[in-house]
Parts: C-alpha cells; structure tokens; sequence
C-alpha cells in the first residue's frame, strides 16, 4: 500500500526504536503454577505443549501482589491457566457442598486476579480444565461445585471424573457450530477428549459463550464472546501431546499464534504514536469520575490507556444543541470553558503522568516522557454562538479542532439531522471556516449535513477532517459519508475517521469490531489509506465488542495486522494522517 504522505514519526523519534524487541523472538506463554508438597509446580505436558507449539514457557507462582502481578503479566504475552483443584466458592459468593474436593486459597484468589488483569490488557489466554472455570468466574460467570448435583434435563449424565491413563479419551464432547475459536481450530463438530473432573463451568458469564458441551449438558469449553483471543477448555489436551498425539497440538498452536501477534502489535506500539482523535469523556466530568483510576464509569482513564498502550486522546467540549437566544448563547460558551478548564484541572491533578499537548510536535515528546496526551476540542459551533471572536479565545484555550454542528442546525450550518435551515453553510458560516484557517484552526465536519460538507470542503483553503464518521455504503444514516463525500475529502488533502458507534455501523444486528474494520477497509479503498484514521467516540455511546474501550485499543491494531496493513500503514491510520492535517492546518495560521 501507499505510504507517502505520512508525518514523519520516525525522524521525531529519532532511534528510539533500536532498543526494542525485534520481530523474529518467539512470544512468551506464562503459565499458572500448581501447589505440591514442596510449594510451586507445574506438570510436564503444559510446559512441553507451549514448547512444541514455538513459544517459550514461564511458569507464574501463585502470589497475591496485585502491583506484582501486573508486572508479571508485562513480561509475558500470552498466559496458559493450568489445571488443578477445586475452586474455593467463598470466592465466588457460594457455601461449600458436601461434594466439595481439595481447595488452596491462595492460588483461587491469585489466579482471579491474574485473570482479570489479563483480560483488561488484552492478553490471550488459555485456560485448561480448572483454567476454564477460572476464567468463567473472573469474568463474571458461574461455576458448578459438583457436576454430580446439577440437573441433566432427561439426558443420561456422563462419568467426567475418569480412573483412565490421561492420554486416552474417555467421551466425546460437540463443539457448537458458531464457534469461531474452537470448531475452525479442530476442524470438526465432534470430538473424543479426555475427562478428570467434578466440577465445570455453570455460566459463562456476559465476556464468553459456550462454545463446547458433553453429551449430558456439561460445558465442556467456552470462548470469547467478543472477538478477543480467550479459549477455556474442560479437558487436558496437554496430556495427549505429552504421549505425542498430536491432534490437541491446533490449541497450542493457537495460543503461541496469538500470543505473537500480541507480542508483535506491543512492539508496533512502541515505535508508533497512537492517536484517537475523538471522545467525549468530559461529559461524565460531573459524575465525579477519577481519571487515575481504572474508573468503570468510563471507557477512557489513564489506565485503560496504559492497557490498550494507546498515546494520545482528543477530548471533546460537547454542547447539545438548545435554542439559539443570545442568553443561551452565554450559557454554550460558559460550558465549553468549563469542560475545558476541567480538562485541564484534570492534566494538572495527574501531571506526573498526562499533560495537554497542543500541537503534532508534543506528542512525540510526551510518549518519550512516559506521558498520556490529552488535546482539546469543541464539538458544536454553537459555543461560539453568532461571536467569530470567540474563536480566537477558544484557539488560545488549546483547542486544536471545531465541530461545526451536532444534532441540529445551528447558525453556522445545517445538520445531518437538521432542517436544512441554511441550505448548507450560513453567511456567518463561511466567516467561521474562513477564520478557523486563519487561526490555525482544523474544520470538523462530522455531524454536518452534505451541502454543509460540500460548502466548507469547497470554502476552506486548507484540508478539512471529519473526527468521527463511518461509511454510507456500508450503513445508510445520513449521519455517515457517501463514497463521492470521502473522494471529494480525500482529494482536498483530509481525512476521515472511521468511529466505534455501533448505530453508525451496521443498522441491524450487533456491531463488532469487524464491522467498524469492514468501514475502514471500505475508506481506504476509496479514499487511499493516508487519509483513514481512527476517532472512536468513546464515552458518547462509541465502543464495540473487541474494541469496547481504550484498553482494547492494541486490538485494533491486531486487526490491522491480520488485514495486512504495513506498519507505516497503521501509524497512519493510527493518527499520523490526522496530525499531518493538523500541521498543515496550524502552519496556514496567520495570526
């Protein structure tokens, strides 16, 4: 593909890059230890599976430092969660029943956690009898103390907990026919496993789907539900490897396959900047939220994108558009100099770790300091009311871009989801964008009606961005850019940024992240790959399933991965093309 055009990170960078690992080391499994007599150990077949699928192995003692942990799972990139005793039900809000087998306290609430953290950063994982009813449970499922109690609904139950060699097959389980890890890996809708256990998971919980059962109804595997690298299995299959059957070997295969990806999209991270160039995390502000907390109240905080290793976020003043009374006018530009001063307030509260970035050039400078960047936008003209010079005060507040409109018409032009009022832009319109290039400013036109986009497009004499909007071929809202649209933007130099929003997806059915991949994919091959990007709109209803919030953002890199995109391909896409308008913009500024 194209690669000219591009900011030139790598010169910002200078040889940062050198120190990182290169792509040819083979990924590293971690894998769960079990308790002996002596403590710590694993046995041989988890080891010796890792090895033979090309990973290398490195086995996670059981501890319960959580600072610890996390920097354990910095070391690995991909984590095989080992079989082993019963899970304590205390942990899971549950009385022991009689059936209840041996429990070690100590590994359930390490292993709980280890999961968790894995799962919030991304890694794939492997769970293997016990490690499948570990995963359930810490992502919010169920799990059955005793098989033997539960109810088979007229089927004839099956003996799981076999006196069998380990490497024989003792039933066979059926994979589901919408299996989209399990069934392509094995290749076939029935399977002979082996089967040690007397316990299995009840619910998989809202993060998986069962994707494997017994003949009698036991879960018998489950699977990601949201298109993330995660397999649970109820049987061994180490333990047909270890006596070299071989036909378990495609779940380790898969595990080491993944966990290079993973290894590869990190070190993609650090050579690159990650920009997403909108959210509308400021309007939860006023819910009290901590922006240096994992908060669940947001999709966006600085450990979400520390976990997602995303750099660099635009935030957006957003202002719903009211009734257009000079005293309204007032109240729009008071809230957007609030949200700003909030912003700021929170760069300052966490200036060890984020500071605000005004132009291209800090953010480079920013990521080599170990800092998340925040830029400032305003979404809806309507701050600035009928006044052009509030522009300039906004300009000096830091903002970097305007959306000219949101949902409705305003006095600078007309909406998507207006009235047509102006029939495109207004005459105090054209004033805006002729001012906004003279201050340096970039032009937002999503949300904007097409005649608006036509008139600014033909207006401006500088490139013009859309921040966050997806394909009219592919979803007909006319909130979305027809393909003449994305031409006509591509040909004056801007860009377009694919969003998470699943209404701007697809108009039927659940929207995935291969669906807002299907939308770029769509852009690039209309547009040309240097002018696509990425503006999530987390926070105002952006976020999908594989790609739900900013630490799932390495995901979509993962996916670029898998399409085959070059790395300067992905920088690009991953704000590169975005900040190449964004300099272009700022150095037409005349004042």
């Amino acid at each position: 593909m194209e690669t000219a055009g591009y900011f030139d990170w790598q010169a910002a960078y200078g040889h940062m890059h050198d120190s990182f690992p290169a792509y040819h080391e083979r990924p590293v499994i971690g894998i769960t230890g079990n308790f002996g007599d002596k403590g710590c150990e694993l046995a041989e077949g988890y080891y010796a599976s890792v090895l033979a699928a090309g990973a290398v192995p490195v086995v996670i003692p059981p501890f319960e430092d959580r600072d610890a942990l996390a920097a354990t799972l910095e070391t690995v990139d991909g984590l095989l969660l080992s079989g082993g005793g019963d899970l304590n039900p205390l942990f899971l809000d549950e009385e022991p029943v009689p059936e209840l087998h041996g429990i070690n306290a100590r590994r359930d609430l390490a292993e709980l956690l280890l999961t968790r953290l894995a799962y919030d950063r991304q890694i794939p994982i492997l769970g293997i009898c016990r490690g499948a009813q570990v995963l359930a449970a810490a992502l919010g499922g169920s799990v059955c103390q005793d098989i033997g109690n539960r109810t088979t609904e007229g089927r004839p139950p099956v003996k799981h907990d076999q006196q069998l060699d380990r490497a024989c097959a003792s039933h066979t389980v059926r994979i589901t026919g919408d299996s989209l890890i399990l069934r392509p890996l094995l290749g076939t809708e029935t399977i002979p496993v082996n089967s040690f256990h007397h316990q299995a998971v009840r619910n998989p919980g809202p993060h998986l789907r069962v994707c494997a059962t017994a003949a009698d109804g036991v879960i018998e595997a489950v699977e990601s539900a949201e298109h993330k690298s995660i397999l649970g299995v109820q049987w061994h299959p180490e333990c047909f490897i270890l006596r070299g059957d071989e036909c378990m070997m495609p779940l380790f295969r898969w595990l080491a396959g993944e966990a290079d990806s993973f290894r590869r999209a990190k070190a993609l991270h650090q050579r690159i900047l990650t920009l997403d160039s909108h959210c509308d995390t400021p309007m939860w502000f006023p819910k009290g939220i901590r922006f240096d907390r994992r908060d669940p109240n947001v999709l966006v905080d600085l450990h979400k994108m520390t976990e997602g290793r995303l750099d660099a976020v635009i935030m957006a003043a957003y202002l719903e558009q009211r009734e257009r009374t000079d005293e309204a006018f007032l109240a729009a530009t008071a809230k957007a100099d609030r949200i700003l001063t909030q912003i700021e307030e929170m760069a300052a509260a966490n200036c060890t770790a984020m500071d605000i970035a005004y132009t291209p050039a800090d953010l480079p400078r920013l990521k080599r300091d170990g800092k998340k960047a925040v830029m400032l936008a305003i979404e809806n003209g309507y701050a600035i009311g009928k006044d052009l010079s509030l522009l300039r005060h906004f300009r000096d507040r830091g903002i970097v871009y305007m959306t000219l409109c949101h949902n409705g018409d305003n006095d600078i032009c007309d909406s998507a989801r207006g009235q047509g009022e102006h029939g495109g832009l207004s005459a105090f319109g054209r004033e805006v964008v002729r001012e906004m290039n003279r201050l340096g400013l970039m032009v937002d036109l999503s949300h904007a009606a097409e005649s608006s986009f036509y008139d600014a497009l033909e207006l401006s004499d500088a490139p013009i961005v859309c921040s966050h909007s997806s394909c009219r071929a592919l979803c007909d809202v006319p909130r979305n850019l027809s393909d003449d649209q994305l031409k006509a933007l591509a040909k004056k130099g801007g860009v377009a940024q694919v969003t998470l929003y699943k209404g701007f997806l697809r108009k039927d059915g659940e929207a995935t992240i291969l669906d807002a991949i299907e939308h770029l994919n769509h852009m690039v091959n209309i547009m040309g790959v240097e002018h696509v990007g990425i503006g999530t709109d987390f926070d105002g209803d952006g976020g999908i399933p594989g790609c739900a919030s900013a630490s799932e953002a390495i995901n979509f890199t993962r996916r670029l991965m898998s399409e085959r995109y070059s790395e300067a391909d992905i920088a690009g896409i991953w704000g590169g093309n975005f900040l190449r308008v964004m300099q272009a913009v700022q150095d037409k500024r005349q004042t």
